[in-house]
């Protein structure tokens, strides 16, 4: 691809995108919210909203890939009316703009949280490990609605205007240093703290990298994307049994295997976690 749009450029996703897509020779446009400062040198900064046709359209030109990481990433970063709508009608117009402009691949952050358990007002746990993009939902937030919104938005405009739209279902995302570690150290002393997010985690250049070579797969999927290990220091299987006594195991989980099916985003894209946080293993 010559030049690819990444909404929420200047996030901590975002961010790292732009950087990962220049490093190849992709020229980027960033469409950030108004008096938002370029994530990095040598992008086209494009101010507006995502949800804005006009914003999309002078953002979308030129370009033959969307990246799509605008949104309101929990349910208390707005009113419920905001975080919902906000986040659904910004997918939706991008999405249709990118289509009416003749963009053939787009990728949007969609997040584990779309399964309803990590936003959850009581602890919830999932029917069955390792979770998969089939598991029935429990919803209740207007964030976790408005990721399922997302992904049912992305195959509508995948058949409507033969694009190829992949979702990333991304877990809790940081640095190794800045937000990896201290959620380590909070989860070895808690590990009830992970236990929503069944201790899954992504390193930010790794969530990057997949977001990449998503814009260069075919067709409509939504995959998770996580590392291959838990930022728990305990054996997962001894985690679940613990916290997630219903869940039913659906394979064996060895050592601190991560309880999210990672298989169709290594076959497909051809993704596996390069970056790790070491961990000394204990039992719980």
């Amino acid at each position: 691809m010559k030049r690819v749009l990444v909404t929420g450029a200047a996030g901590r996703i975002g961010s790292a995108v732009v950087t990962e897509l220049l490093g190849r020779g992709v020229e980027v446009t960033a469409l950030v919210l108004p008096g938002t400062e370029a994530p990095v040198q040598g992008v086209r900064l494009v101010e507006g909203d995502a949800s804005d046709p006009v914003s999309c359209r002078e953002a979308l030109a030129g370009a033959d890939g969307v990246v799509h990481l605008a949104a309101l990433p929990a349910p208390n970063r707005g009113t419920p009316y905001e975080v919902f709508g906000g986040n659904t009608m910004a997918t939706f117009t991008l999405l249709e703009e990118a289509g009416v402009a003749g963009v053939r691949n787009a990728v949007l952050a969609s997040s584990y949280a779309a399964n309803g358990l990590p936003f959850a007002t009581q602890p919830r746990s999932p029917d069955y490990v390792p979770v998969d993009v089939d598991l029935p939902s429990q919803a209740a937030d207007p964030y976790a609605l408005s990721k399922q919104t997302d992904e049912l938005t992305a195959a509508m405009m995948a058949r409507r205007h033969g694009m190829s739209v992949i979702a990333l279902r991304y877990p809790f995302v940081g640095g190794l240093e800045d937000r990896l570690l201290p959620r380590a150290q909070q989860i070895a002393a808690d590990p009830a703290a992970g236990a929503a997010d069944l201790w899954s985690y992504l390193d930010t250049r790794d969530a990057a990298r997949a977001a990449v070579l998503a814009l260069q797969a075919s067709g409509t999927h939504v995959f998770h994307v996580a590392a291959p290990r838990t930022l728990a220091p305990y054996p997962t299987l001894e985690l679940v049994r613990r916290f997630h006594p219903t869940t039913q195991l659906r394979a064996e989980l060895p050592g601190r295997t991560t309880p999210l099916d990672l298989t169709a985003a290594e076959r497909i894209l051809g993704f596996s976690a390069e970056y790790e946080l070491t961990l000394e293993r204990r039992t719980c």
